[in-house]
């Protein structure tokens, strides 16, 4: 907890774990927070219009040659005049596509009695007796022809599984029956008890003319294996889903086309002979109805994207469905792969974490607003980019998680930085220059702790400054003209010595101290040498300005008056000073009375209005620009040995 590291300056730091308390708290609520909010599906409706927007996102592969939908179109309604169609329009049509040698017919059309005259009725079971014909039926609904109870393999269901929203985003490959009720009716169209989908039945039976059958998972014989793919079921928070129903055999639906996921012809193109052969032969043939009459139009994740067809027809999404199985099955990347629940935890963690630590380490708004948007661009390229590998994983919660962790934790920081603004502020008695201030803020937490600036030993220039016989001038003026003169002259010291990056320590009536070269200290001789620079050229300055408060008081009528200043460059300890209920910035050592005494020494030496005296320690650390007059070495009160002291007489 406590090891050793060195900052960018090379000096070593302590790992502070009360500091990162916030940062670690605010991570474990969020974090903790986003993962019970996904588990309650609050994120699934955003998680579901992402994966909308990235299918939309991905190429269109246009139509798949294997496949060839006769649509029926309100036209074909209207020629015939009749809906639903007679027997014989249905029988006629099959007959037309037979002659054409297709490998499997799908009619997506109920026909469960029988529609117009005998004729026309034996003329159609004539057409259902050819083997490749497959026909529909809906569970618990509608009952296929009856002729197909002697031939359940070509029967399959139609039942399709939507979303909350009413998109259909999922591939329901084996339905299962909603109650047991429905079992004595409905299994006599099932294998084994097992009902097949509609277009896994048309799939399977161009499979058999490869050579490709249905098999076993080795791993999981629950799991259907076609060729080298096995359809693994839809788990129930599979990437943005959250415990969905997954009853059934479910797989993500892949959409390989916004519009036209195979050829489309019409009805009357089929009667009229006027598509081409080639591409009946050999073919998928599905027959559904592609106009509102047929009641039989869904929502896809293309939906609210298109302004055409924004509702897919029931025989196109069949075509969707066969053209997926038939690509899996063919070694296509056509299904979608579901990382396990930790990896998803830990992939929602990880950029949660990251929107913290922007939020925690950085303090500029503009670099974290424009950070979190790069974070969180981020986070959805990359989500995007798995997903065109069939990958999907969850994108809203980790953005949701990002944001609002680094939010908290920029709302904690901002707390902090105004507390301890406010309590570095008042140690200092708000007397600090600007750039003092900066150097101090900026050091903050190594300085600050537990409440307190802790006790440091640094080199720094400490000035006093007092009036010339304050003590007569205050006996002679009223005491509410005498504070409002004090204030105006203590005003222009304190604003000098900001000027000359120092702080103003402490009033001690009409007496200053001042000190340059805190709380920041200098790791160098360069450093505390400015320190002094400064001292000299604040104490010079306020001489030339107190020569201008004069002139003016003597325009006022108002007394005017002569100050000391003494200057001593030293060691000292700095820090806070007194207990909980009141702390000052105290500085304290040897230094700070010799600096003080200097002041004092010799006041009948009042050569000018400012006399400005220093030590020699202090004279070591100035340059030429300064003309400096000797006084030799001066005892001083309360110290044992004489102390080598200048009067600063200005600039060379």
């Amino acid at each position: 907890m406590n090891n050793p590291r060195r900052d960018r300056t090379g000096k070593r730091f302590r790992f502070d774990l009360e500091e990162w308390i916030p940062f670690l708290v605010g991570s474990l609520v969020v974090g903790v927070g986003v993962l019970a909010l996904r588990h309650l599906g609050i994120f699934q409706p955003a998680e579901l219009m992402a994966y909308d927007q990235m299918v939309a996102l991905q190429p269109d592969q246009g139509p798949d040659r294997r496949l060839l939908v006769v649509g029926i179109s309100e036209g074909d309604i209207r020629a015939v005049n009749q809906w639903p169609f007679p027997d014989g329009v249905i029988a006629q049509l099959l007959a037309k596509l037979q002659a054409d040698r297709p490998a499997v017919v799908g009619l997506d059309l109920y026909r469960d009695v029988q529609d117009g005259s005998l004729a026309g009725h034996t003329a159609l079971v004539h057409q259902y007796a050819n083997p490749n014909v497959y026909v529909i039926t809906r569970i618990g609904y509608a009952l296929p022809p009856p002729f197909f109870k002697a031939h359940p393999d070509r029967v399959g269901s139609n039942d399709v599984v939507v979303d909350p929203d009413g998109v259909l985003r999922r591939n329901l490959l084996f339905p299962s029956l909603s109650s047991p009720q429905q079992a004595p009716q409905f299994y006599p169209y099932s294998q084994d008890g097992v009902f097949y989908s509609f277009s896994l039945r048309l799939a399977l039976a161009y499979l058999a003319h490869q050579g490709v059958f249905p098999t076993p998972n080795p791993a999981d014989p629950e799991e259907l294996k076609l060729g080298p793919t096995v359809f693994v079921p839809l788990p129930p928070n599979a990437g943005g889903y959250e415990n969905i129903d997954n009853h059934g055999y479910q797989v993500i639906l892949h959409y390989r086309s916004a519009t036209h996921p195979a050829r489309e012809v019409s009805l009357e193109e089929v009667l009229k002979n006027q598509v081409p052969p080639a591409w009946i032969e050999g073919k998928i043939v599905l027959v559904g109805v592609v106009g509102p009459t047929g009641n039989d139009l869904l929502l896809t994740p293309y939906s609210r994207f298109l302004n055409a067809r924004a509702r897919m027809p029931g025989v196109l999404i069949h075509a969707q469905s066969v053209s997926q199985i038939l690509d899996a099955a063919a070694g296509q990347p056509a299904l979608w792969n579901f990382w396990p629940q930790g990896w998803v935890i830990a992939w929602i963690l990880f950029w949660t974490l990251g929107g913290g630590c922007l939020g925690w380490w950085c303090r500029h708004p503009l670099i974290v607003g424009g950070g979190g948007l790069v974070l969180v661009t981020g986070e959805l390229v990359i989500g995007l980019l798995l997903f065109s590998h069939q990958v999907w994983v969850p994108v809203i919660a980790p953005s949701v998680g990002a944001m609002s962790l680094g939010a908290v934790l920029v709302t904690i920081r901002a707390y902090q930085a105004q507390q301890r603004q406010q309590m570095v502020m008042s140690l200092l008695g708000q007397n600090a220059s600007p750039e003092v201030a900066q150097a101090l803020w900026k050091g903050r937490n190594f300085l600050l702790k537990a409440g307190k600036l802790p006790g440091q030993r640094l080199t720094a220039t400490v000035m006093f400054t007092d009036i010339r016989g304050f003590s007569a001038i205050s006996e002679t003026t009223a005491p509410e003209s005498l504070l409002e003169w004090l204030n105006e002259y203590l005003d222009m010291i304190t604003q000098v010595v900001q000027t000359h990056a120092g702080i103003v320590n402490k009033f001690t009536g009409d007496g200053v101290m001042a000190v340059f070269g805190v709380p920041v200290s200098h790791p160098d001789e360069t450093g505390i040498a400015a320190d002094a620079v400064n001292a000299v050229r604040c104490a010079l300055t306020i001489r030339q300005r107190l020569a201008q408060l004069n002139q003016t008081w003597n325009d006022q009528g108002r007394f005017t008056v002569q100050m000391r200043v003494g200057i001593y460059t030293g060691p000292l300890v700095v820090g806070s000073l007194g207990g909980r209920e009141r702390l000052e910035y105290g500085v304290i050592g040897d230094s700070v009375n010799i600096a003080s005494r200097l002041e004092s020494c010799l006041k009948e030496r009042q050569v000018d209005p400012c006399r400005i005296l220093i030590a020699e320690e202090t004279a070591a650390y100035l340059t030429d620009t300064f003309l400096l007059e000797a006084w030799g070495p001066l005892e001083l009160k309360g110290k044992s040995q004489t102390v080598e002291v200048f009067r600063v007489l200005g600039l060379a």
